[in-house]
Order: C-alpha cells, then structure tokens, then sequence
C-alpha cells in the first residue's frame, strides 16, 4: 500500500472478534451480485470458527473472481469493512488499492468523531462512529498526531499545525499527508533567523485593513515556532474547485479572523484584506461564501486572475458570544446556525476551579439574499447539523439513519479555551433542536482535551 504498511493497515481497523460476521457480510453482498441462492453463504461458513490467521487461506479456497467484480463489491462496503477486506488477501489488498487509487470509491460515510488519548501513544489517534457506537484505532504518521494543533476538517482530510506551526494535510484513514505553503509566507508572518542561519522564531504583525485603510492594533510580537499557532491559526478548509480542476484550502486566521487562501501546489498563501472577523466559510456554485462576527455574508470568486468580492447580506448585528456558521440548506439555500455558549467553573478532586464553556443554545435562520435579512427556522425536520471546526454540514438523516434527526452534534470550537486552556474539559455533545436541550455523545468520555476532538467524515480521496 502507498503510505500504510499492512501491519499499521490491520491495526487501524482491527477485525471484529468473529471474523465469520465480517466475511458474511461481504460473501452476502457477493451472492447477491452473483444472483446465486444463499446456501452457498452457509456452505462457506460451515466451520463454526473462522480466526484472522486461517482468512486468506479460507479465501483463497474460493474460486478466483474476476479483479472488477470484486471492485464492484468492495465499492458496496463501509469503510470499516474495506479495511477489513483489505487486511485478508493480497488480492483483495489489489482490489482495496484499486478503489483509492482509481477513486471509485463513492459510498456515504456517516461523520465520526476523530480523538486522541493519552494513555494511547502520541502517534495513535481513534474515531467514535456514530453509525456502529465504537471507536476505530488509527496509526498516523509523523509528526505525532498529539503534538500537533487540529485547526479544521473537510471532507476526510484534517488540517493540521506542527510543533514549528507548519501546515499539513492529513488523511487519517490513507495516511496521505500534504504540507502547505510555509507559514512566514502569510501576510503577517515572517522569520527571524539566528547566527547559523537557522530559523528560530517569527515575528507576528497584528496589521489590517479598516474603513480608512491600513492599521496596526499593537506592537507585534516574537513568537517561539510552537508558540505562533496558538496566535495565528482560526480555522481551516479544504474545497475543490470546479472550474480550476484542483483543490484549495481557505484559512481563518488572526488578527482579527481574516481570510488567506492557497491553491494544492502554491508555494505562498494569498491574503484577502478589507475584511475581518471570520467565523465559518462555505464554498458552494463556485463562490467561496464566509459569515463574520456580526452574520455579515461575503462571497468571494476565485476563477478570474483576480479574485472578486460581494457584499451578499448586511444585518448589522451587533458582535456577542455565539459561534456563527454557515452550511447549504437541504433546499439548496443558506443556512446561517448561531450556538451560544455560556461560562461555567468546573472542580475536579477539590483542585482550582476551571474555565468551562457549555453549549446553552443554537438557533438556526434561514438566509434570504434577495430582501437581505434572516428567517428563523423552528425544526430542520429530517435533517441533522454537525458544528465545530469541521467545515458545517447539514445532513439528511434518510441518507445517514445513524443520525438523530432535528439534533445538532456539537465539538469545542471556542477560541478562546482551544488553544489556551489544553486541560478544559471540551464542549461536545448532541443538541436536540426542539427543546435545546444536550445530552452526552458518550459518557464515559473516551478523548482527551487536547488535542481537541473534531469531526470527520472518512473518506479514500486522493489528492
């Protein structure tokens, strides 16, 4: 396999106590493709143990099908199960290597819940699904996954920031990993080199743009490697954009939650000045769409040499403690999801009293661009929405059934305890729409609170 040895492979997706279940699973759907009767299932399990050790050679006992039938199975799987596959039999492994590198692979997957913990090593990481109630363990590769700082989540890839406030790509289940573009080439970046020559800390520049144009909030600051991302990181994305052909990843950053963007291959990141106070961004019908602070709406087009803004609505509210996203309506619309968060003192063992944020409440509105204004939204009926810092999705439950629908699943994004407060307790949970009221995803608490949970949606993507 490309980035994934098949040891580290078999343990990322450890198999099922009965591997009989597994198997039967996958030979039904066989049969079933086959159009041939179900006691042949039986005939192949008719021992009543089947263990990993003997699975290839059980396997291997089968006649040989055809490499395209089998892609065509394999494609039918949750990915849990193609990892299981994959683990059986070189040819299998064949078929699981087909669908990554060919991207034929296209099943739904429901969101998991990606976590650390610290009795588990600095290189393994777990995901909670939501769909099956247990979590997955997971190998990543260097850096440790526990010593970086997670900063966003799209469409199975997680950004992610190192020890010396570089960027990466990471997909925890193929294992690939991209760097993006050096940090100092960000607006209000740049290094400091000692003697030899050797990159030793940054210089942070807390300069904008404002109604009069340019100005500095304060002095800048020498910021340690480590010490930057704390500072500078908001928020990630990862959008593929149709009419360049590519990938592009659009970060929220500091001061003042402003928007750089860069392209899979650029070796800078582009600032978008003249506006600040980002929360959340969107990219749907080719226009990158991002709400402020104050539920303002930009949309910004990248596909001319120069990228375009436009005011899409002004409602001038006034700056307060919600968390504003924004997400596609299942109409196809916008959908603007404020989640008010309110402070509490948490003591454990008779220890100091800390911090706590809890979520008290999430209100959803509908945009309406034409007359510039929002239209609350009582229920999102058979619909489901997923907040924090993964990019906002808003999901049919007849789609992902796992799902409760008319329920908000909620992770800590509050920037304030994310970066500055590792041991806080985090916020996540589920939100029932209809009465505001939360319950605990899963008690006991598996994660640890840092680095901070987030959610992803498993995903072979290549990029």
């Amino acid at each position: 396999m490309e980035a994934c040895s098949l040891a580290r492979t078999i343990g990322l997706w450890s198999l099922p106590t009965h591997p009989r279940m597994f198997l039967s699973q996958v030979f039904r759907v066989l049969l079933k493709l086959l159009g041939l009767p179900p006691s042949l299932l039986k005939k192949f399990l008719k021992h009543e143990h089947i263990h990993p050790p003997h699975m290839e050679s059980e396997v291997g006992g089968l006649p040989e099908l055809p490499h395209e039938l089998l892609v065509d199975i394999f494609a039918l799987l949750d990915i849990p199960d193609l990892k299981r596959a994959s683990s059986v039999c070189s040819s299998w492994r064949s078929v699981y290597t087909s669908l990554c590198s060919l991207g034929l692979y296209k099943r739904p997957q429901t969101p998991c819940l990606f976590y650390t913990s610290e009795s588990a090593g600095e290189s393994v990481a777990f995901l909670y699904s939501l769909a099956e109630k247990r979590s997955y363990k997971l190998t990543l590769p260097e850096p440790p996954i526990r010593s970086r700082h997670l900063i966003g989540s799209t469409n199975g890839w997680l950004v992610t920031a190192d020890e010396r406030s570089e960027m990466h790509l990471l997909n925890p289940i193929t294992c690939q990993q991209i760097a993006l573009p050096l940090v100092i080439t960000i607006e209000h970046v740049t290094p400091i080199f000692d003697e030899a020559g050797a990159l030793c800390e940054y210089h942070y520049s807390r300069h904008t743009y404002g109604p009069y144009g340019l100005c500095t909030a304060d002095r800048p600051s020498i910021l340690a490697l480590d010490e930057l991302r704390s500072y500078l990181y908001v928020k990630a994305f990862v959008f593929y954009d149709a009419s360049a052909g590519g990938h592009i990843v659009v970060l929220i950053h500091n001061p003042f939650g402003q928007l750089s963007f860069a392209r899979l291959g650029d070796d800078k990141w582009t600032w978008l000045p003249q506006h600040s106070f980002f929360h959340d961004c969107i990219y749907k019908d080719g226009l990158l769409y991002a709400v402020t602070a104050q539920g303002k709406i930009l949309a910004f087009n990248f596909r001319g040499p120069v990228v375009t803004t436009e005011l899409i609505m002004d409602i001038a509210k006034d700056i307060l403690d919600e968390n504003i996203y924004i997400v596609q309506a299942p109409c196809g619309g916008l959908l603007q999801v404020w989640r008010t968060q309110e402070a509490s003192q948490y003591v454990e063992d008779a220890g100091p009293a800390i911090d706590l944020t809890n979520t008290r409440d999430i209100k959803i509105f509908k945009v309406e661009t034409t007359a510039e204004k929002l239209v609350g939204i009582d229920s999102l009926d058979d619909h489901v929405l997923l907040l924090g810092h993964n990019q906002t999705l808003c999901l049919s439950v007849e789609e992902y059934p796992h799902l409760k629908a008319n329920h908000a699943y909620f992770t800590d994004d509050c920037e304030l305890y994310l970066f500055g407060w590792k041991n806080n307790r985090r916020d996540i949970g589920i939100c029932d729409l209809a009465n505001n009221t939360c319950e605990e995803l899963v008690s006991p608490q598996p994660w640890s609170n840092w680095p901070n949970p987030i959610w992803i949606t498993p995903s072979l993507t290549r990029l």
